[in-house]
């Protein structure tokens, strides 16, 4: 499956006292797109029976967005091991296409009525194999 996309235009509430975007809008944006990515993908049934939850986010950031920028977002998933999962999000300028923005952010896979971490199953990572 190829990586999955999305646009967005950068709006006043999302800028800072330097009018950049704000890196907890970024830290929004990162979550939001794994959401997307999953609920698209995903059968309801497998949506329900798990959850995710974040270990860690790790950031880089290397140029600031401004108010009205267009910016393109991508995300895949990197590798899965265990109960965890890496997902690397990658935000551009959708004029440029310069990196703005890369994360990696460890996903741990949950059975929705323990809460206990349990192993990615096949069928996960079938879904969200990269080609």
């Amino acid at each position: 499956m190829p990586d999955f996309e999305q646009t967005i235009m950068v709006r006043e509430e999302d800028l800072d006292d330097l009018n950049h975007v704000n890196n907890v809008r970024y830290v929004q944006w990162i979550q939001d797109i794994a959401k997307a990515h999953w609920q698209s993908l995903a059968p309801e049934a497998l949506r329900k029976s798990v959850a995710w939850v974040v270990m860690h986010h790790d950031i880089t950031y290397k140029s600031a967005a401004k108010l009205n920028d267009e910016l393109r977002l991508v995300t895949y998933i990197e590798k899965n091991r265990g109960a965890v999962s890496v997902r690397i999000v990658e935000i551009f300028d959708g004029n440029t296409n310069a990196l703005l923005v890369r994360s990696s952010t460890k996903w741990c896979l949950l059975n929705a009525e323990t809460f206990k971490p349990m192993r990615i199953p096949e069928a996960i990572m079938t879904i969200f194999k990269r080609n």
